[in-house]
């Protein structure tokens, strides 16, 4: 490796909030306390939060993780079974109760907040608009809170533009937690112009986290020769952020899981490097990447901070009272 006087000077504006939020933090804790109270192996329906290095920590740890409750074997039905922080419909909770399956519900507070908001417009005879992405596992548990037909997604402006609801005056909104703050935006003012007594939620639907990860993106992109973004392709606020970050300024935005898939030989010449981590990216892999710079650039570390966060979701009941250690998280968070 070349000496530091001979590497290429670059900042790195690292933005800060990044990476795990409460909700995430939680539903990790949940697994990890479940494990030290009952033992492997502790079962875990869809991934627990979207990212793979988390994933396979708990599956080092004894977790097993299954996309539904009939692949649980029989010798393990008195083992927990953990529903993900993305929030499942009713019927999953229903099943398992029918299995006589012991679970833990992982699910965000501020997911089961969305969960409360759509059952309340349901009660008071509004149809529901769900502004989301099909096929998220977020998506499918709100629409799976009310009965079937109950529910209309949209996804985008050009879905609101031709949406036909069943009652034009009796509407009520709510969002995926962790869309675009702008997009949705665009969507919902759409919707409006298009159904004036378009009601919306008591509280905004997308959540502190995604808004905060993105306001410090928007923040730190202007300028910056390449913008990495460390999380999954199936993480939805991922995926926003690489976006936020383009429309913000930055030459280039990359989501990236690891180090090792940053294509080193396709970046250029650059003297500003953006970084942050969606929300359900451990800070692990945030040392990782700065290091992986450090051995190639002479790098130094510039924060682009904007609010703190303090949230702070407890865990289930069950398991309050099982000690965790830094230790414990260690696999996460680091040393």
């Amino acid at each position: 490796m070349a000496s530091s006087a001979a590497k290429s000077p670059i900042t790195i504006r690292l933005c800060g909030p990044r990476g795990f939020c409460a909700g995430v933090d939680r539903a990790i804790q949940i697994v990890v306390l479940a494990l030290k109270e009952f033992g492997a192996p502790v079962y875990v329906r869809h991934e627990i939060v979207h990212n793979r290095y988390v994933v396979e920590g708990l599956e080092a740890k004894g977790a097993i993780f299954v996309e539904e409750l009939d692949e649980i074997p029989p010798e393990h039905r008195k083992q927990p079974v953990v529903f993900s922080a993305h929030g499942v419909p009713k019927s999953v909770p229903a099943d398992a109760d029918t299995r006589n399956l012991f679970y833990l519900d992982a699910t965000c507070p501020l997911v089961s907040k969305v969960h409360k908001q759509a059952m309340r417009h349901n009660r008071l005879g509004r149809h529901v608009v769900l502004i989301g992405h099909a096929g998220h596992p977020e998506v499918i548990g709100t629409m799976g809170q009310l009965p079937e037909g109950a529910v209309s997604l949209v996804e985008t402006i050009e879905d609101a533009d031709v949406y036909m609801p069943p009652d034009p005056d009796n509407l009520g909104f709510v969002t995926q937690t962790t869309l675009s703050v702008d997009d949705t935006a665009g969507v919902i003012k759409r919707l409006h112009e298009r159904f004036p007594n378009l009601t919306a939620p008591a509280a905004d639907s997308i959540c502190y986290a995604t808004t905060n990860r993105q306001e410090a993106v928007k923040q730190a992109a202007p300028g910056c020769d390449l913008f990495l973004v460390v999380g999954a392709p199936n993480s939805s606020n991922s995926k926003r952020l690489v976006e936020v970050a383009l429309k913000a300024g930055a030459k280039k935005s990359v989501l990236v899981q690891r180090a090792a898939e940053i294509d080193w030989d396709t970046i250029g010449e650059i003297s500003t490097v953006g970084l942050s981590a969606g929300a359900s990216a451990p800070e692990v892999i945030v040392n990782e990447i700065i290091e992986a710079f450090r051995e190639r650039y002479d790098a130094v570390v510039e924060l682009a901070d904007t609010v703190e966060e303090n949230e702070n979701f407890l865990v289930n009941r069950e398991i309050r009272h099982v000690p965790l250690t830094a230790a414990d998280m260690a696999f996460v968070n680091g040393e």
